[in-house]
Formats: C-alpha cells, structure tokens, sequence
C-alpha cells in the first residue's frame, strides 16, 4: 500500500496515504461530516467502490475497467477537469486591452486557531473585508472614481500544508464610472498597498468583533468576556496587515491561464507527493523566504493528515466569488457598458463541446481509443454498480 520514495515517484497519490490510515485516524480524531466525506471520497475516487462501466476494444478485444471520479472539490485528481469548464466560462468575461492586477490580503497567524472553530464567520469576513476595500478605493475619486470587477479565490494553505489564510484577487485596472465612461488605473498602478492594509485591517476587525459579541465565533482559549476580547482586538489592531500587489499581467490571456492556476488548486496535489516511507509522508515544497528553492519536508503521515484536514471547507462554502462589475446579478449589462466604453468588440461565444471534444482539447485523450493497440475503439458492455456504504456522519454541530 505505501510505497517508498524511490518507487513512488511517478503516481503516488493522496489517496494512498487515506487509505493507508484513515480508519486508524478516524478512530483517534474527532472529525465532522465534511472532513469524514472528504477522506471518504479521496479513498474511493477512481475504484471499484464508486462503480463505472466496463469497455471492448472492437479491434484487437482489449477489456478495460473504467471507474467513476468522486467529485469531492478536496480531491486532487477531480480538479483539473473542473477547472478547465470555469476557466472556459470566464474567457468571454475579459476586457482586452485592460491592465488586470494580482492583489493578495492575508489574515495574521492569531486568527489561525478561530478559523479551527469557526471557519465559515473567518473566511466570509476575509472576503468582504478585502472586496470592501477594493471596491472603496475604486470608488473614491482619488484613485479612479469607478466601479472596478474583481474575482476573489480563497486559499487556506502554505506550502508546507500548514494554516496561510489569504484571498487571491484579480482586478481590473479600471473601472466603469457613472457616467458610462471607463476609467483606466495609472499604468501599472492600481492601489497604495499600506494603505489598503489599513482599511482592510480596520474593516476586517470591524467585522470580528461583531462576531465575537455576537457568540458567532469564540477566542482560541474559550474566553468570551469583554477584557479579553478587547485585549485580542487591541493586539490585532497593532500588528502590520499584509496586503501585497503584483505587476499586471501582459493581456487578457494571461490572466486566464494565471486563474486557471489558483482557482481549483487544493491543499496539495499529487505530483507534488514522493512517497510514504516508514510512516512518514514526503512532498515537495517551495521555500519562498528563501529564494522560492525547492525542498523536500517528511511528515508522520497523522501529523501531514491533520494538516491537510485544516483546509476542508465547510459544506456549501463558496471559494470563488466575484465583485463589482463581474458580480453575478447584473453582469452581462455592466459587462456590455463597459465593453461600449472600452469600443470592444462583442465576445464570440465559444461552440459547445461534446465530453469527447472536452478530453481531446484539455487532456489530449481520445477516450474513445483503445490504450492497447491504439487502432479500434471502445464500447461499453456492462456497467459496474457502486459498492453502498453507510452514510458518512459527523458529530452534531460540526464546525466544517
């Protein structure tokens, strides 16, 4: 079941280290539904246990057993193709000849161990923290008086699957104002980044002390008086928050091939994992402190399972959303304005794929040929029922 590191160098995978101890862990750890659906679903994807359907090659007679995926958004071998379909959608969004830049808000580490109990309250306030503050700055007639668009993408992780709460955002160097005019940013500026990391800071903290009055999220230690509430705000309101800004990107094209990079990315992927090796799991990470070098880090598998657990997301919860003028109610009117400002022409609407034409254009597989000869094609036969399982539950009032 656990290979080492010199014979897993091509295909280990996640799901490996879930089936070599998840009833071990499950037994050990306090899990909630989504947490004990996500080891679930990893454990399962792509086997016999999901079901799928068995295929002929009508040429040389080649059977091959084809299984289900399991769909589950923490999975890593589920994400690229889900990926592909948003980025698909999103191309016909793109203003060309518009500065689009890559703005990153970080939540300070003291707020890691709240995000343990109440992830949902943290990570909403995360998101309307850093779109308020964007959307404010492009409002004000100081830097552009307009309404900027902006997609925010929630990551939870370093690369060392340790706790790294921040909010990718893409936003357009411009904005439309209310006149119908589009406003573009300073070339290759768009906001003061202190001065983003004081209003989002002051903005975020706003929101959690509601919360905190509100019982809707509690301090790490329990306490819930006022003393002690006002003496972790006061240190929160100390601290330097970091906001940071990227160079734009070159044209409309990059900026789909960069969202296609951070919007389905979960906590690690498979080729990112060496193997597992005397109860230690091995993976690649990037040291970016120190000259973005690659290094390898060993994990007792419990200790790299907990970790990875820390970015399952509650159920429902939403980790792409968009803002201003891309907001979903009224997109496509203030899309159009704002193409009639820039003079752009209308987007073409892509064709519609078949599932054959999805996999030839983003996997390169013609799914319908034979793996073994390559000549004939294949045809389904039988399908493979599902093995059935009792549902996976979690405590009552589970937090993810």
């Amino acid at each position: 079941m656990c290979r080492p590191p010199e014979a897993a160098g091509v295909g280990f995978e996640l799901a490996e280290v879930v089936r070599a101890i998840g009833e071990t862990y499950r037994a050990e750890h306090v899990l909630c539904a989504q947490q004990e659906k996500a080891l679930r679903a990893i454990a399962a994807c792509r086997t016999a246990e999901l079901g799928g359907h068995v295929a002929v090659c009508d040429h040389c007679g080649a059977v091959v057993h084809h299984y289900h995926s399991c769909r589950n958004r923490h999975c890593p071998k589920c994400q690229t193709l889900a990926k592909e379909r948003w980025v698909r959608k999103r191309q016909g969004e793109l203003l060309s000849g518009v500065e689009y830049f890559h703005v990153v808000f970080t939540l300070p580490q003291a707020l890691n161990p709240l995000a343990q109990g109440r992830p949902a309250v943290i990570y909403q306030l995360l998101f309307r923290a850093a779109a308020e503050t964007l959307l404010a700055f492009g409002r004000n007639p100081k830097w552009l008086g307009a309404e900027i668009g902006l997609t925010a993408i929630l990551h939870t992780w370093g690369q060392r699957l340790n706790q790294h709460l921040h909010l990718h955002c893409i936003v357009t160097g411009g904005g439309l104002t209310d006149t119908g005019e589009w406003q573009s940013a300073k070339p290759h500026f768009l906001f003061p980044v202190r001065a983003l990391s004081r209003v989002f800071r002051g903005k975020y903290l706003e929101g959690l002390e509601a919360a905190l009055r509100e019982d809707k999220v509690r301090l790490s230690d329990g306490a819930h008086d006022a003393d002690a509430t006002a003496a972790f705000l006061r240190e929160l309101r100390t601290r330097d928050w970091v906001v940071y800004a990227k160079p734009p990107f070159a044209d409309a094209g990059h900026v789909v091939a960069y969202l296609g990079r951070y919007t389905h990315r979960v906590a690690i992927g498979n080729h990112r994992l060496l193997g597992m090796e005397n109860g230690k799991v091995r993976f690649r990470w990037r040291d970016y402190a120190h000259g973005n070098r690659q290094k390898v880090m060993a994990l007792e598998a419990e200790e790299f399972l907990r970790r990875f657990l820390l970015h399952v997301l509650p159920k429902g919860f939403t980790r792409i959303r968009h803002y201003g003028l891309i907001a979903n109610r009224g997109k496509h009117e203030r899309l159009a304005r704002a193409r009639e400002a820039l003079a752009l022409p209308r987007p073409v609407p892509l064709p519609a794929e078949s599932v054959e034409q999805f996999m030839l254009r983003v996997t390169g597989l013609d799914i319908h040929r034979c793996p073994v000869c390559g000549e004939g094609r294949m045809r389904v036969v039988a399908e493979i029922a599902p093995l059935r399982h009792p549902p996976a539950t979690g405590p009552p009032g589970g937090n993810v």
